[in-house]
């Protein structure tokens, strides 16, 4: 009698613990950090809607659904989901339902020096990979290129990294300020380290310094779904460690190295899919299994 007991009660347990999971309310306009996220407006007063993913992913628990709203204003944040506390059930992963919203790590870029002829740098905090912008959009990288020192060989609005310094090139009579220069300054969009069981839906992640989502020692299943990752620095999404996830109709578009990057022996599946090979490759494999449309890629 005691294995079909013990069968039973973890049975009630993993009921149990479905009937509490629950929605958490985001909305970076009208929520409140010290509001609790039950409910998605500010007329609940302090059962409002929360104001940060950050905030969310602290109060939410194993198997919840989080519901971001789609304001209309960037979510600008660096989010981490590790462990059973951000998981879920084989019956009902944990969610992060984007509703369209875009998660955005760029900054803006000022104390721009002159260095000579229409060309100016900026000294950002870090920068091995990056992305500079103008009003929202991506700039043109040209190489750095050899010698190390001097003005680099720029076109107007074009600009390159040297020696940790970015370098930009201004049209004739403009000056740095009139672009709105942004650049990538935090490093990764969302971070997902030895969860299972996790969907993440309809989001836009871009303007971060290495990837848009990287996965680390992820279990089955995970899922990223509706996904457009874009004009990250490295990669939009990175797949690494014992990693494996799932792909459903993603666009990623723009990334400095790769659109998708694999590594360690992770195993990727996408399904229905568009990497758009324009700025970088459409893939590195630097170790691990990638299968687009039930069809094994090479490195």
């Amino acid at each position: 009698m005691r294995i079909p007991c013990l069968a039973y009660a973890i049975l009630n347990c993993l009921v149990a613990s479905s009937a509490t999971a629950r929605d958490v309310f985001v909305n970076n306009r009208a929520g409140d950090d010290h509001f609790d996220g039950r409910f998605d407006t500010d007329e609940g007063g302090a059962n409002g809607p929360v104001q940060t993913l950050a905030k969310a992913l602290r109060i939410a628990d194993t198997g919840d659904r989080i519901v971001v709203a789609n304001s209309g204003e960037p979510y600008r944040e660096s989010v981490s989901l590790s462990g059973p506390k951000h998981s879920g059930f084989s019956f009902k992963p944990l969610v992060i339902d984007g509703n369209g919203a875009t998660l955005d790590g760029s900054a803006q870029a000022d104390d721009w020096q002159p260095v000579g002829g229409d060309v100016f740098r900026f000294r950002p905090e870090r920068m091995a990979f990056g992305a500079l912008f103008a009003k929202g959009n991506p700039l043109v990288r040209i190489p750095a290129g050899l010698p190390s020192s001097g003005v680099p060989n720029l076109l107007p609005t074009q600009w390159t990294l040297r020696e940790g310094w970015i370098y930009f090139r201004v049209e004739p009579d403009r000056l740095p300020d009139q672009y709105q220069l942004t650049y990538a300054k935090l490093q990764v969009g969302i971070t997902l380290y030895k969860v299972e069981q996790v969907a993440i839906t309809n989001l836009v992640v871009q303007g971060f310094e290495l990837d848009g989502i990287n996965c680390q020692d992820v279990r089955p299943t995970v899922t990223l779904d509706h996904i457009t990752a874009r004009w990250n620095g490295r990669g939009g999404i990175a797949i690494c460690g014992a990693s494996h996830a799932t792909l459903d109709s993603c666009l990623l578009d723009g990334n400095g190295q790769s659109q998708l990057h694999l590594e360690g022996t992770s195993q990727v599946s996408a399904i229905g899919c568009e990497l758009v090979p324009k700025s970088a490759p459409n893939w590195l494999i630097h170790g691990g299994r990638l299968s687009i449309d039930g069809r094994e890629m090479g490195p």
